[in-house]
């Protein structure tokens, strides 16, 4: 299933860096996505990308994984020649993760 049919995200930029929250429609499927957003799993879906850091920021609470990607914009909204170089772009291509499908009352760690 896409990452899509659970969750919608946020996004913001500043300079070089996408900062790009995902949350859950429902609270129950969060430990889903906590499981497989990894940081090395958004990197590797985003290869090509984002060139720096990727770090991860779990806020259970509110159902919400938050992403900050150094060095993903191509230099900068504003100084970047690629037409759409916005984090906007970066979450749409996020949501479009594949995730497992886990069995019926199966736990998740």
């Amino acid at each position: 299933m896409k990452l899509r049919e659970l969750a919608h995200s946020r996004t913001g930029d500043k300079g070089d860096h996408s900062n790009v929250s995902v949350i859950v429609y429902r609270l129950e499927d969060y430990p889903l996505i906590e499981k497989h957003l990894t940081m090395e799993r958004i990197r590797a879906h985003l290869r090509g990308r984002v060139r720096g850091e990727v770090t991860r920021y779990c806020l259970p609470t509110l159902g919400a994984i938050n992403f900050v990607l150094h060095d993903a914009l191509t230099g900068g909204v504003t100084r970047s020649l690629a037409l759409d170089p916005h984090g906007k772009c970066i979450s749409g291509l996020l949501l479009d993760l594949e995730l497992p499908v886990e069995a019926p009352g199966s736990t998740v760690p």
